[in-house]
């Protein structure tokens, strides 16, 4: 491992998907190497379909173990599992059996990350069908991830440039997600966005604490959530020291962040942060009928392991045709490398 450079375990994500494809248009670009190693956690007849579908020239380099990595320009490294035939998946197709690969992905980069054999990981998009047809019974990334780090206290954070939101919840129903709207666990994302902006390089991190009813509630008129749980949530940040407001509108509250009035935004539920960040990040084009731009980070917080991803899905509707964005991939590498650094430094 390298403090100027960090291992990034790159997960192949759903072989019915995308995550192969933009993995081959990212690993083609030279300038990715000039911040990272990077390795390919999958199966290499995925990997070498995916290269012969965008046409890369690149040399796919099967490894078993990262010290058999050649870390350069023009080669992928691919650290094989060996784990589906091309017979047994179909672009586009929901399967088990693609379901069933990127889960040992994901689990197998977790294990290497955890003994230290890479300084992070970044993710392919899965798709939630096909991992829970395949008998693991997860809702997304953030939850296995959880899982197997035996990592309790954890928050989705989307970034897109200036905007940054994470979540009080994410994978829930939405009325289970007003009864997580609990003093205790918003106090937790609070202190953990806090020092993920300090982690990105943001010395002094003000927040923005989004409320849950219309207008905040309006002193109660809507509501109750906001004065019992919101409210003594952002009061004891703010008097431990974190630089916290709210709880504020959210339809005020993200125009302020994207003007750079807030560094952070806690949203209350998967959606109220959702929107408002694909809103900034995604631009459809009309005449082609494809997304012209595809852009945003996921990071995990509260792991042992740094863990990042594109903050988008399989697109099964476009999988194998090679036309999928790759920038969301290539900034979710960033976001890893930089975060990677950061605890080298600290160990």
């Amino acid at each position: 491992m390298s403090a100027s450079k960090p291992t990034l375990g790159i997960t192949m994500g759903d072989p019915a998907g995308v995550g192969p494809e933009i993995i081959i248009k990212a690993l083609s670009d030279p300038n990715v190497h000039e911040f990272c190693k990077p390795l390919v956690v999958g199966d290499a007849g995925v990997i070498n379909k995916a290269s012969h579908i965008i046409g890369s020239d690149c040399n796919i380099h099967t490894v078993s173990s990262v010290g058999e990595c050649v870390f350069k320009p023009g080669i992928i490294n691919i650290f094989d599992l060996s784990n589906i035939t091309e017979e047994q998946y179909e672009f586009g197709r929901i399967s088990s059996h693609a379901g069933n690969a990127a889960f040992e992905a994901i689990r197998k980069a977790i294990y290497l990350a955890m003994e230290d054999s890479i300084d992070g990981t970044v993710t392919a998009p899965i798709h939630k069908e096909s991992l829970n047809r395949a008998g693991h019974k997860f809702s997304g990334h953030t939850e296995i991830y959880a899982h197997y780090t035996k990592s309790e206290d954890v928050a989705m954070l989307l970034v897109e440039d200036v905007l940054k939101v994470v979540h009080v919840s994410t994978h829930v129903a939405l009325r289970e997600a007003c009864d997580l709207v609990t003093k205790e666990r918003i106090l937790t994302v609070i202190y953990l966005v806090d020092k993920a902006c300090k982690d990105l390089g943001i010395k002094k991190p003000r927040i923005g604490v989004a409320g849950l009813n219309p207008h905040a509630s309006d002193g109660g008129l809507f509501g109750f959530e906001e004065e019992q749980e919101i409210i003594p949530a952002v009061k004891k940040a703010s008097v431990e020291g974190v630089d916290v407001q709210g709880p504020i509108a959210p339809d005020t509250l993200y125009p302020k962040a994207k003007g750079g009035f807030f560094d952070a935004v806690v949203a209350m539920y998967h959606d109220q942060g959702h929107i408002p960040f694909k809103m900034e990040g995604f631009t459809w084009d009309k005449g082609s009928q494809l997304w012209n731009i595809i852009k945003g980070v996921n990071i995990t917080l509260g792991l042992p392991i740094v863990r990042t991803s594109v903050d988008h899905g399989t697109a099964f509707d476009i999988a194998g045709t090679g036309t999928a964005n790759h920038i969301s991939l290539i900034n979710a590498m960033e976001y890893a490398a930089q975060l990677a650094k950061r605890r080298i430094e600290k160990k």
